[in-house]
This record gives C-alpha cells, sequence and structure tokens, in this order.
C-alpha cells in the first residue's frame, strides 16, 4: 500500500463538478492499493499518515503530526500510485489491486482514519476526480506499508 501525503493548507476533490470532500489544512492522502495488500498493511499506513512529523513546532522544525496538529485529512483513491514506471515509455498496472480489493481496503481505510480523527473526508472511489490544493511548503512523501 502506498501513500502520497501532501501538507496543505487546503484541498478539495470533486466529482461531476460536485464537491465530495474538503478540508482547509491538513494532509491531503493519495492511497494506492497493490496486490497483496491487507488491512494490516492498511493499518500500518494509517499509523504513519496520522503520526508523521510533518508540521511546524513553534521553534519552526517538523516535529508535529496531524494528531498533535489537529488538521484534517482528505483521501483520494489513486490506483496510478502504484504503477510500475521502470521500463518503457508506459506504465504498468500489473501490482494494483483488483477494484474489488482496492474498493475494500479504500473504504477500511477511510472507517479506521474517522476513529483517530476528527475531520475525515473522501473523494470517490474510481471516479473521474479534480483535485485541487493548495500545497503547505511544499511538504510532500510518499509512504509505504
Amino acid at each position: 500500500m502506498k501513500g502520497l501525503i501532501q501538507r496543505v493548507a487546503s484541498a478539495s476533490v470533486s466529482v461531476d463538478e460536485e464537491v465530495t470532500g474538503a478540508i482547509d489544512g491538513g494532509i491531503l492522502l493519495l492511497l494506492g492499493v497493490e496486490k497483496g495488500d491487507d488491512r494490516h498493511r492498511a493499518d500500518k499506513l494509517l499509523h504513519k499518515v496520522v503520526n508523521y512529523r510533518i508540521f511546524e513546532d513553534d521553534a519552526g522544525k517538523m516535529n508535529r503530526s496531524l494528531l498533535d496538529a489537529g488538521g484534517g485529512l482528505l483521501v483520494v483513491s489513486q490506483f496510478t500510485l502504484v504503477a510500475d514506471t521502470a521500463k518503457g515509455m508506459r506504465p504498468s498496472f500489473s501490482a494494483g489491486a483488483t477494484p474489488e480489493l482496492g474498493c475494500e481496503l479504500y473504504e477500511y481505510f477511510v472507517d479506521q482514519a474517522r476513529w483517530k480523527l476528527a475531520s475525515v473526508q473522501t473523494g470517490k472511489f474510481g471516479a473521474d476526480m479534480k483535485v485541487s490544493l493548495v500545497n503547505d511548503g511544499p511538504v510532500t512523501f510518499l509512504l509505504q506499508s
């Protein structure tokens, strides 16, 4: 399971010109599910996402987590994140989970996140989405479980 996290001042996601999720500040997570992923890996990635220290403390150092900062989490499914780009000029998606497994683990991840955080917003699994964000920093990390 892969997660691209971006510290944002604001972010939103729309499907068919309708906003399905928006946060004022926190983390935008692009979530990719691979073959062989399971709930244990989803739990590990969620732990990293909410505890990864990417928010500044009073001294200006990245020393605070999303839990510490109290920001929102916007979760957007993104199967292209798990593409193999090592060979050729076209990505291979052979490592990607089936849509059924991807949807199941995406929904599980979101449900678990809602137990930990006050504000969790989402896109729509499998939909053509438009994501808008104001990256704060910019600060972007690729996390894997």
